[in-house]
């Protein structure tokens, strides 16, 4: 007679309550790495690769880099330490994945989006990254243009602004003539998917 199949005992992360293998997969893998380390090192051995080379790193920052005078016996504790203050490293906002956060360039971008097959909504984006309110600039482009104008959030849950109807050739001159701050170098349209700028 056969014998009978026996359960599989599987392993689940305390992090995120799936089983190690797939923890990857999961929500958050980095609340699981030092789980992971700790109880099942042998499905991930890259993380144990990991963690040796963050302690050797963590290693060399502490120790510093030594002045030029190594050889005479200076070493870096012997070095003045008066500005040790504009020595700080600035803080860098990191996303998840370890990537640096960049900055937000300084221009505008005016796209024109067709819907209806013949409304036209004009959607400027990046006004506020010169310190202009949108509420107001909202209020000054409806009047201008004698339209309907809104601040909306965009599809990257940033603030923007829809002004009904195609204004795309009107709208930097009035920029440039209400808004000295914003040049025209940094004013661009979308074309075809393209960034194009208007100078």
């Amino acid at each position: 007679m056969a014998e009978k199949p026996q359960p599989v005992k599987v392993l689940y992360c305390a992090a995120c309550s799936l089983p190690a293998e797939y923890c990857e997969f999961g929500p958050d893998f980095e609340k699981c790495k030092p789980w992971l380390v700790k109880n099942a090192p042998e499905l991930y051995p890259d993380l144990l690769k990991e963690e040796e080379a963050d302690k050797v790193s963590e290693q060399l920052q502490s120790v510093g880099i030594s002045s030029g005078g190594g050889r005479d016996g200076a070493t870096a504790s012997t070095a003045p330490t008066g500005n040790s203050s504009s020595n700080k490293p600035e803080e860098v906002k990191r996303l998840p994945g370890g990537k640096v956060k960049k900055k937000d360039k300084q221009e505008v971008v005016i796209e024109k989006v067709i819907r209806n097959k013949r409304k036209c909504i004009t959607v400027v984006k990046g006004l506020e990254l010169f310190g202009i309110k949108l509420s107001d600039a909202s209020k000054k482009l409806g009047k201008k243009f004698a339209t309907g104008a809104s601040v909306v959030k965009g599809p990257t849950d940033k603030e923007q602004i829809d002004v009904q109807g195609d204004i795309s050739l009107d709208i930097v001159e009035f920029l440039t003539d209400t808004w000295p701050d914003v040049p025209e170098a940094a004013i661009y349209f979308i074309e075809d998917g393209k960034k194009v700028p208007v100078v």
